[in-house]
């Protein structure tokens, strides 16, 4: 990945991060010069709402994949309107609304190339279209690249209550794939059943076994791991022969695990999944096709993820205490403009 680091003020708001640690005290809201007229291929961008993630907490702590050069700006999803325009813009009006797929999103206005926007509907919902880069995407890829999955077929995730894991949901109920959920806390089997999950059941002692006595011999092929640690033990423990565990987190913060056994005997396949990555492998072309496919399913209602909060920026070090604290029913997102 890389990171940009801006030598000077671009917006007239923004979050900066200034050091490592606790995201409430390393970031802060620092004011900056308007911005000028776009240079000939870059275009002003409003930014309307921008989501904090996971990734954002990490780099903020200093644990993510690298570390940006500091002070960074941050943001990694944001959704916005476009004010000005190059001269050799094309594709884009002043007014559309776009997805920004740069990385320093939390701002009021920023200066970006046009290159880096897909537009995207002013009818489909804000706050939606503000999530669309990352929880879908990440959701759709491992759905899809991993194991050629059959209808009646299931798979099974832990952080099943994460925005990915609501997505997985849903799309797999798309697909006519069965989805086994683990959780970490009571009281949300209803909810999650209610979108489309087959079985919601509790993190812990013996839940390989547990799983088998609902639902017998059901081929079980593929696992995603948001956690890491002894959770993946516990994905492996729960796979059909030849499965595979995908990891995409490490909300544990240690390493993933699986026995000998699972492996040599039993053939667990672990790998990973980095979206960043993923996107960078891409064309235009086909990062355009990918959102609109995941934008269409947004406004037909077919996916979708709650909103617990927005905040606006004079409000950050509230928004990142909210965001930072487990528990939670839905995502926390930042209004740069209120």
């Amino acid at each position: 990945m890389t990171f940009v680091n801006f030598s000077k003020d671009t917006s007239m708001q923004y979050v900066e991060l200034k050091s490592f640690g606790l995201p409430w005290e390393v970031c802060k809201t620092v004011d900056g010069s308007e911005l000028g007229s776009p240079p000939i291929d870059e275009v002003n961008l409003r930014i309307d709402a921008a989501p904090i993630n996971p990734a954002e907490i990490l780099i903020m702590e200093g644990k993510y994949a690298s570390k940006p050069p500091l002070p960074a700006r941050l943001g990694i999803e944001g959704v916005g309107t476009i004010t000005a325009i190059g001269g050799g813009v094309r594709g884009f009006a002043v007014g559309d609304r776009v997805m920004s797929m740069g990385r320093a999103n939390w701002g009021q206005e920023i200066q970006v190339p046009a290159s880096t926007l897909i537009k995207v509907s002013p009818d489909a919902d804000l706050l939606q279209m503000a999530m669309l880069k990352v929880n879908p995407a990440t959701a759709k890829f491992m759905l899809d690249r991993y194991v050629d999955l059959k209808p009646g077929d299931w798979v099974v995730q832990n952080a099943a209550n994460s925005a990915v894991g609501r997505y997985l949901i849903q799309l797999a109920k798309a697909k006519g794939v069965h989805t086994l959920n683990i959780v970490r806390r009571e009281g949300l089997e209803k909810e999650l059943s209610e979108m489309g999950a087959d079985l919601v059941m509790l993190e812990g002692e013996d839940l390989p076994e547990k799983v088998r006595v609902e639902l017998g011999d059901a081929n079980i092929p593929l696992a995603f791991d948001a956690v890491a640690g002894k959770a993946t033990l516990t994905l492996g423990g729960i796979l059909s022969e030849e499965g595979t565990v995908v990891n995409y987190g490490l909300l544990s913060g240690e390493p993933c695990q699986l026995t000998a056994d699972m492996v040599v005997f039993k053939g667990i396949t672990l790998t990973g999944f980095w979206l960043a990555k993923t996107l960078g492998g891409m064309t235009a072309d086909a990062k355009q096709q990918l959102y609109r496919v995941l934008e269409e399913l947004v406004v037909s209602g077919q996916i979708s993820t709650p909103v617990e909060a927005t905040y606006n920026l004079d409000q950050l070090e509230d928004a990142l205490r909210h965001a930072y604290r487990g528990g939670r029913s839905g995502k926390v997102l930042l209004l740069p403009n209120g």
